[in-house]
């Protein structure tokens, strides 16, 4: 009991007993570890079980984030290693099979923590599943592709989570049959992987993919990138001699890369993207991109923004600032055939093509593909985000993040008050009880609520004030896409030692 007489809600799971906290109605445990903390001899190698603990344990606060960049100041991380956490919210511990939904935070794989209050699962618990929002190694210590230690521990991490959240979901309330993964950007760049990862085979049965980056590296590029980094502390790309480093320095070190790497010939779309972290295609934790190989049995929801790129421009200055030469080496750079983009675009001026292969390359058309290759393993039901964001005068768009908000219904925290202003309108709250009822009936019963996409009718749930269902809206994107790989990213020959 509490000060105030208030009973806390208590669980046991494989590791211990917990005690966590009423909240709203909904009962929530933080800081749970799923792995053991990866310092000392587990630096920058494979998560390891995590240790069980006498009596009761306080699940009262959120774990530390893990070590990550501070390009967009990122919170500092805690001093102890604890950073393989999770949280669960839960409306019923006492329930039987209630769906799960595990969420997977974005931040370019260089940023980001489960405890941000934009991730808040109370709201989406209330709706009737439990919610489990986990930490993961991002930047240098999740993804620097070093010698000696593991590829894409990040996602490694992931499945370890998502192994937890099997073992202990019926603690919780939760039905371990019925977990679904959702995720944004990065996180959704996360999903696709695990939806082609041997490791994460049988973990869960649905996924929801929002704004999937198309960025996956081949093991010889983000060597190259992982060099660069290791050189920026005179050390060897080794993880022996890299783990005798505090964490803080190879992150300072993997900032500086990333900082520095815009135009630099041998790393291609990453430079220019400006991008030294994703996960690396290495044929063993990864064995091959998503679109070529799928989970079977997966079902799943994918979709993106119309406007995804706006909000980069915004931050970096750039919206009615892009001049012709910048538009022209956008799409040399990233445009499958720069000519056709204009050709299929007369009207779009500079800044519009501009944006538009930004959104198309990072974003918008990785989406699409990642529906058309899981057709023929699973249900996918793909859906465009089309509402503009209120926030910033309106500049905006239906930009990328802006489906945070609307997924948990946190419509003023973090992010959410840029992108849907101080005072969020009637409407946005009416959108995201719209995008929470399909997120929700998908976990509980693998339908969302429109039908599936398939290539004859391409049927897109498109997301707006009013929303409905249409033939996929963006055909003169999708066919000049349609014949892109997007093979992961090689380290061009004139690149090579």
């Amino acid at each position: 009991m509490s000060a105030a007489g208030t009973v806390h809600p208590q669980v046991t799971v494989r590791t211990g007993r917990l005690r966590g906290r009423f909240e709203g109605g909904v009962a929530v445990f933080r800081g749970v570890p799923y792995a053991r903390p990866p310092v000392g001899d587990l630096r920058l190698a494979a998560p390891a079980p995590p240790e069980a603990w006498d009596g009761v344990r306080e699940a009262a606060a959120f774990g530390p984030p893990p070590p990550q960049s501070r390009l967009l100041g990122a919170a500092a991380p805690g001093t102890d290693g604890d950073w393989l956490t999770a949280n669960v919210w839960t409306p019923d511990p006492g329930a039987a099979r209630l769906p799960v939904m595990v969420w997977i935070h974005g931040g370019g794989y260089m940023y980001g923590w489960s405890g941000d209050p934009l991730f808040d699962g109370g709201v989406l618990a209330r709706d009737g599943v439990v919610v489990v929002t986990v930490n993961y190694r991002v930047s240098a210590e999740g993804f620097g592709h070093f010698r000696g230690a593991p590829a894409n521990r990040g996602l490694l991490d992931q499945v370890a989570a998502l192994r937890w959240v099997r073992e202990n979901a019926a603690a919780f309330g939760g039905d371990p049959d019925r977990v679904t993964v959702f995720g944004e950007s990065a996180g959704a760049g996360s999903i696709a992987a695990l939806m082609a990862m041997p490791g994460a085979a049988g973990l869960f049965h649905r996924a929801i993919a929002q704004s999937v980056p198309g960025l996956f590296f081949t093991p010889e590029l983000a060597a190259d990138l992982a060099a660069a980094v290791a050189a920026e502390l005179g050390a060897a790309p080794h993880a022996d001699e890299l783990a005798r480093l505090p964490p803080e320095r190879l992150i300072e070190a993997g900032d500086a890369v990333a900082a520095g790497m815009g135009g630099i010939p041998r790393w291609g779309p990453a430079a220019h993207v400006r991008t030294p972290f994703a996960p690396v295609v290495d044929g063993e934790v990864l064995p091959a991109t998503p679109w070529r190989s799928t989970a079977g049995g997966v079902d799943l929801i994918v979709g993106h923004n119309r406007e995804e790129y706006r909000l980069f421009m915004a931050l970096d200055g750039e919206l009615g600032q892009v001049t012709a030469e910048q538009a022209a080496a956008a799409l040399r750079a990233l445009a499958p055939d720069p000519a056709a983009y204009r050709a299929a675009y007369p009207q779009a001026g500079d800044e519009r093509l501009y944006e538009l292969v930004h959104s198309d390359w990072l974003f918008r058309m990785p989406s699409v593909r990642l529906a058309e290759a899981h057709g023929g393993h699973g249900r996918a039901h793909l859906y465009e985000l089309t509402w503009p964001a209120p926030g910033m005068g309106g500049t905006l768009g239906a930009c990328h993040g802006l489906g945070l908000p609307l997924t948990f219904g946190n419509l003023s925290a973090g992010v959410a008050g840029l992108l849907l202003g101080q005072e969020p309108p009637p409407e946005a709250a009416e959108l995201s009880a719209r995008v929470r009822a399909a997120w929700t009936a998908f976990a509980a019963t693998g339908d969302p609520g429109w039908p599936a996409y398939e290539p004859r009718e391409r049927l897109t749930w498109i997301v707006d004030a009013e929303p409905g269902t249409a033939a996929y809206p963006e055909e003169a994107s999708r066919r000049l896409w349609a014949g892109h790989a997007f093979d992961p990213l090689p380290l061009p020959a004139s690149g090579r030692a």
